[in-house]
């Protein structure tokens, strides 16, 4: 039987939930969760991703199923690959949530309908697996396995099939994209955000960010810390964080904060430390101003902390992989074409 999905224009409701130890999330419908976000769909492309479900009554050829399921299960449970890839905590599906499907929280099949595509963040094209490549080397705090390798084609084909139905880009905005930010009345507060994370945050993640674990294995993964992302990934930035923290927390309860709530506890999250950015050029400053314009300018890297006079990111602690540098970090491409 062959899938084919439907591109709607009204949202459908949104249910999310916990499976597993690995913080493995699923979200049963992966749709808004408010009129407001109803009425926000008009006129953008809302895709509702198959689910493993879907995968096991479709017609594809029982390898290509096989591989799916394999970079489903790299996606959910990303610390198999721990001490060869990763090097933190983390999972993709701790950011990415329901198993990379969730409208809001930046779901990954977007990625297979817009790309390849320009990325300020390295300033050249990157195709899937080179943006599947930065999380590892940024959100895992690790090094990314090969391009064209068993994993990188699972992860890749687990993002295709996420994206089956959807046009290739698209010519209208894409619903739930990313992690869009709620305005901000006021400057964030770090006062507020540290009384407003240990109110809402703390009995998952710990007062101290050092995420939940049963048994060994990490639950609720750390926001900040040797077993967080290190200061290059993406949730570094504040406007990110607010973002991802208004959308979609506390688990299952997306939008009950406020937006000062979600821009105070994201400025006090992101005033803590965490593993060097591995494309440090050993002087904090130096390097702040050198990825400013296409990063850090909208992070706290390098900045000094009010209430102790701390400068962020001043240290050379690149977390559990130690002095192991991400082979595709600084990696030139297309150096051959000429200026326009």
């Amino acid at each position: 039987m062959s899938i084919v999905r439907r591109h709607k224009i009204i949202a459908l409701s949104s249910t999310v939930l916990v499976v597993g130890a690995g913080l493995s999330f699923y979200a049963a419908h992966a749709f808004a969760q408010q009129e407001e976000r109803a009425d926000a769909a008009l006129n953008q492309l809302v895709h509702e991703p198959p689910t493993m479900e879907d995968l096991e009554a479709s017609d594809l050829h029982p390898e290509l199923k096989k591989v799916i399921r394999y970079g489903h299960d790299l996606f959910t449970n990303t610390q198999q690959l721990r001490g060869e890839y990763v090097y933190n905590d983390m999972n993709c599906s701790s950011c990415h949530l329901g198993e990379g499907r969730v409208p809001f929280s930046a779901p990954v099949w977007a990625a297979a309908i817009t790309l390849p595509d320009f990325r300020g963040k390295n300033q050249h094209v990157n195709n899937l697996e080179e943006r599947i490549a930065g999380c590892f080397a940024y959100s895992m705090n690790g090094t990314p396995p090969e391009y064209g390798s068993d994993e990188m084609l699972a992860l890749s084909a687990y993002h295709q099939w996420l994206a089956t139905g959807a046009p290739m880009y698209p010519d209208k905005p894409i619903y739930g994209r990313g992690f869009p930010a709620p305005e901000q009345p006021e400057a964030p507060s770090y006062a507020r955000g540290e009384e407003a994370y240990q109110e809402n945050c703390a009995i998952c993640h710990q007062e101290d960010g050092s995420g939940h674990y049963e048994s060994g294995e990490y639950v609720f993964p750390a926001p900040w810390g040797d077993g967080s992302n290190n200061w290059g990934a993406g949730i570094a930035r504040v406007e990110t964080m607010a973002g991802f923290i208004y959308q979609n927390m506390p688990l299952g309860q997306p939008r009950s904060l406020t937006g000062q709530q979600a821009w105070d506890i994201a400025y006090y999250i992101n005033s803590q430390e965490r593993p060097q950015d591995p494309r440090y050029t050993g002087d904090v400053a130096e390097t702040a101003e050198r990825f400013g314009p296409t990063f850090h300018n909208r992070s706290l890297y390098g900045q000094t902390r009010e209430h102790d006079g701390h400068v962020l990111g001043d240290h050379a602690n690149f977390g559990e992989k130690g002095d192991i540098q991400p082979w595709n970090v600084g990696m030139p491409r297309f150096e051959n074409l000429s200026e326009e």
